[in-house]
């Protein structure tokens, strides 16, 4: 028998699943198992008995395979976040930065973007992708826009520069003789 956990990591059988048309001569007045109820720790094969007692106190058991599996992704939960390019013109992310709440009904094993650091050739809207990876192989992602800017202001530098008239008494100076 195979049974799944749900969004709470929790999974039941009955013995009713389990019974395969177990018979007793006089009749069977109770079946029981030795576990019913399953959780995120026993994804994979589990051993249970099935015991059965007849109407005059007979007791036999017999075991079976219980495969407890998780099917359910991830809840992928990302924000949008604004990022200024720093003086070198780059500017990053992290996991922590976008993600806001992921769960899963067992544990999360990883987490990644996509993408976590920018250039000035991004600046804008950028969407990247939180994928993000459940302890049993289950994945899902979501995208987070991420806004890079530069907020930086140019450094100016300038030189002084002497400027000769001519015969009529014009001089002039290009951006380059006054830039440093």
């Amino acid at each position: 028998l195979t049974v799944s956990v749900d969004a709470n990591g929790s999974g039941s059988i009955t013995a009713t699943q389990v019974d395969n048309g177990s018979t007793d001569n006089c009749g069977i007045v109770s079946y029981s198992l030795s576990d019913s109820i399953f959780n995120c720790s026993e994804v994979g094969v589990n051993t249970v008995w099935l015991r059965i007692t007849d109407r005059y106190g007979n007791v036999d058991s017999a075991s079976a395979v219980i495969t407890v599996e998780d099917v359910i992704k991830p809840t992928v939960l990302t924000q949008n976040l604004t990022v200024s390019l720093d003086a070198s013109g780059t500017g990053s992310v992290t996991i922590a930065d976008i993600d806001n709440g992921s769960t899963d009904n067992c544990s999360i094993a990883s987490r990644t973007l996509s993408k976590s650091t920018f250039d000035c050739s991004e600046v804008g809207a950028n969407t990247i992708y939180l994928v993000v990876t459940d302890v049993n192989g289950n994945i899902d992602s979501a995208s987070a826009v991420v806004t890079v800017q530069d907020t930086i202001k140019p450094t100016v530098l300038t030189q002084n520069v002497t400027v000769s008239l001519d015969a009529s008494g014009a001089g002039s100076v290009t951006v380059a003789d006054i830039d440093n």
